[in-house]
């Protein structure tokens, strides 16, 4: 069986991103066994790219590059490992700068990879191209323009978003919301973990008691790392209804599958919101001076982004209450014209 190799880096978020890409190498090399050649988290509250793909099929195998500082050793070994598979083609899935991509060329090109597909060498393919009114396109598509030679990908497709969860994944999903009772509920992730993402507690607060008035039969669940467990204990407390707090206790696939079952993602750029919009969920989420306008924006007319340069913290309470608000009347409205024609049917 012949060998492809798939370069891609990073963390929750940019895996999900790069989600349409693995399906299109997947349907493109059908045959072939699919090795991910990828970094090592150098931290447990990082979620690594086989975490979130290990099960889903799209890859057979995984390959880790030493973590920071490199030797020139380390850099042999790998080598070493990447001409033990075989492979004379690789598909580069990244967002480098000129000189790393080219340095990463010539590197795979002395580990024996005769063919590179999608390294963005020109400057089109490294940003992110503008339409006439000034706004940038998404990074999911600029990596399926990357692509490109492996044929088209319609990031409108859900199935190119499928992260082929398990039974096992599901059942998990489904018993870590039991204590809801099947009651409906919103996926809140706080943030946090970066200054500039944070949104800050007074917010949140002012925003669940806009929002707790309004939907007091509404549950939140709060999802994300360890790390932010005690301060969603913090702010599930100024909830007025059900909440449930499984920071830390479930894999980024097991989140999937809990996260699929909610009625609508609350957030911040993360992860869990691009986990969220995968498993087809609609978001509203807070964006501030991070990254520019719709780079790191989900795909899709279903989601909400209220998106400040000035600073996340810009964005007022009121501000994502009445978002919520317009998101939350027609979601509701329909689940409960779902259930009555169930019921008349």
């Amino acid at each position: 069986m012949d060998t492809v190799l798939i370069f891609r880096i990073g963390s929750l978020g940019d895996t999900v991103v790069a989600l349409p890409c693995f399906h299109l190498i997947a349907q493109s090399f059908r045959d072939a066994r699919r090795v991910l050649i990828t970094d090592r988290p150098v931290s447990q509250k990082v979620s690594s790219v086989e975490s979130v793909l290990g099960k889903s099929g799209l890859i057979d195998d995984v390959i880790y590059f030493p973590a920071p500082p490199r030797k020139f050793a380390d850099f042999l070994a790998l080598c070493r490992q990447i001409r033990a598979t075989g492979a004379t083609t690789l598909v580069y899935v990244a967002d480098r700068r000129f000189a790393v991509t080219a340095r990463d060329v010539l590197f795979f090109h002395a580990c024996g990879i005769r063919r590179i597909i999608g390294a963005p060498l020109s400057r089109d393919l490294r940003q992110l191209r503008r339409d006439a009114s000034g706004d940038a396109e998404r990074e999911a598509e600029r990596l399926a323009r990357c692509l490109a030679p492996l044929g088209h990908i319609d990031l409108n497709d859900p199935a190119m978003w499928d992260l082929r969860l398990q039974p096992s994944e599901l059942r998990a999903g489904e018993m870590a919301l039991a204590p809801l009772r099947g009651r409906k509920f919103i996926a809140v992730s706080l943030g946090g973990r970066q200054e500039g993402k944070d949104w800050g507690n007074e917010n949140w607060t002012a925003l669940f008691q806009l929002l707790g008035a309004r939907y007091p039969d509404l549950a939140l669940v709060f999802f994300g790392s360890a790390d932010e467990a005690d301060r969603a204990t913090i702010l599930a407390a100024r909830w007025p209804a059900a909440a449930l707090n499984l920071c830390g206790r479930l894999s980024p696939r097991e989140s999937a599958a809990a996260m699929a079952q909610a009625i609508l993602y609350l957030g911040h750029d993360c992860g869990p919101m691009h986990i969220a919009a995968a498993v087809g969920v609609a978001c509203v989420a807070m964006f501030g001076s991070v990254n520019m306008p719709k780079w790191w924006h989900p795909v899709g007319a279903q989601h909400r982004i209220l998106h400040d340069m000035r600073d996340v913290k810009a964005i007022a309470p009121q501000q994502v209450f009445v978002a919520l608000d317009e998101k939350l009347k027609t979601l509701v409205a329909g689940r409960r014209h779902d259930s009555a024609v169930a019921v008349s049917s």
